[in-house]
């Protein structure tokens, strides 16, 4: 089947646009399979919705659709200060979601350009594993290694005591900066 033969480009970012809504995350390379078209096009086509204001985030795990705010249960948040060695972020990641807490992001502060995020939204022990074998795997470089293992996260749970319970532990382990 040809790049074009199954959807027309309207057509067929309306169809991504649904799958991500319902399913999300999902990868370039399944919307492609699914779509019959290449990972490139996909890409385009992703790039096509942001620009329309579509909320839809790139992630390790696959691109996801965000709920309009507003629409999702409440939840509470909190930024908290790490600092580790590399060889130490999945078992800082793994102990953050045994409480039933998710990352978000990871924040570091560069010379240059000032804060760099990126998306992690890790929250289960899978998804940890998922991004550290995909970290593994590309041999990526965790962004913490720019500010010697100093960084960010952006965590959320269902109430505020999860995040209490998950920031005692990481004290506890050694992970969580407090001064």
């Amino acid at each position: 089947m040809t790049e074009s033969s199954k959807w027309s480009g309207t057509d067929r970012r309306k169809q991504l646009l649904l799958w991500l809504k319902n399913e999300s995350p999902l990868t370039g390379n399944e919307l492609a399979r699914r779509a019959s078209v290449s990972r490139q096009v996909i890409v385009q086509d992703i790039s096509l919705l942001k620009a329309s204001q579509e909320p839809i985030l790139a992630t390790s795990q696959g691109y996801i659709y965000m709920e309009p705010a507003g629409q999702a249960a409440p939840i509470a948040s909190r930024i908290i200060v790490c600092n580790h060695r590399p060889e130490q972020a999945e078992e800082e990641l793994k102990l953050i979601v045994d409480y039933g807490v998710s990352v978000q992001d990871v924040i570091v502060e560069h010379p240059v350009y000032g804060d760099l995020t990126a998306p992690i939204r890790v929250g289960n022990r899978k998804e940890v594993e998922d991004f550290i074998r995909k970290i593994n795997s590309t041999q990526a470089t965790y962004l913490s290694q720019l500010t010697g293992g100093i960084h960010l996260h952006t965590l959320q749970a269902s109430d505020e005591a999860k995040i209490n319970d998950a920031c005692a532990a990481l004290e506890q382990a050694g992970f969580l900066m407090t001064d």
